[in-house]
């Protein structure tokens, strides 16, 4: 059976969501990207990535907003 590409263990990175077989957040992946770096620089920097790896974690930081929680935020 395939690894899932996003997994949540407690013994790693205290459960935070990871990409499976590594101790890469999904935090992390957004982090990057959000700073302004491509894809193809996250892949470089972790060869341990994949671009699927990359979409999965967009993907389930895109499921967990989709949930019923309200996240105030903040205007300056």
């Amino acid at each position: 059976m395939p690894q899932a590409l996003i997994t949540s263990d407690p013994k790693i990175m205290m459960g935070k969501p990871t990409v499976g077989g590594t101790r890469i957040t999904v935090e992390l992946i957004l982090e990057k990207f959000a700073a302004g770096e491509t894809v193809d620089q996250i892949l470089a920097e972790h060869p341990r990535l994949t671009a699927d790896a990359v979409r999965a974690a967009f993907a389930f930081a895109a499921e967990a907003l989709r949930s019923d929680i309200v996240y105030p935020v903040e205007t300056r």
